[in-house]
């Protein structure tokens, strides 16, 4: 089995942002990806913090692409939809159908893009609580 590490999450998440630039050009690509990974969510068990982050990273990004919510960086939105993209279209160093292990890639990659958003996710959660966003 593969040993796959923050580290190789990173460098996966960085091959995926000229993608995740190019598709942030086209809002309905966008919400496409996003009800897509709803729909992929539904699949994966939940497992820690970072899971349940899921919901307000969806909600966050099609807040920056409705122009809704821009109080956040680029970069980081980039991330998020690198590994978005990651996830749905990528191609799995660990076949999310092996037992157990099979989304590990998956949420490594999650964890390195949510290490770089955490904060923006928080300030996000603070105006939506603040803005009585949904």
């Amino acid at each position: 089995m593969n040993e796959f590490n923050l580290d190789k999450a990173k460098e996966i998440l960085a091959n995926y942002t000229s993608q995740a630039e190019e598709l942030l050009q086209n809002p309905a690509k966008v919400e496409e990806l996003l009800q897509q990974l709803e729909n992929k969510m539904k699949e994966i068990p939940t497992v820690g913090e970072y899971v349940s982050r899921l919901p307000l990273m969806i909600s966050m990004i099609r807040g920056y692409i409705r122009k809704e919510y821009t109080a956040v960086s680029p970069k980081v939105i980039v991330s998020l939809v690198a590994a978005v993209i990651y996830l749905l279209l990528g191609k799995d160093l660990i076949p999310d159908k092996t037992p157990i292990v099979g989304y590990a890639d998956d949420l490594a990659v999650f964890v390195a893009a949510f290490a770089l958003a955490g904060p923006e996710l928080d300030a996000y959660a603070q105006w939506r609580a603040e803005n009585g966003a949904v």
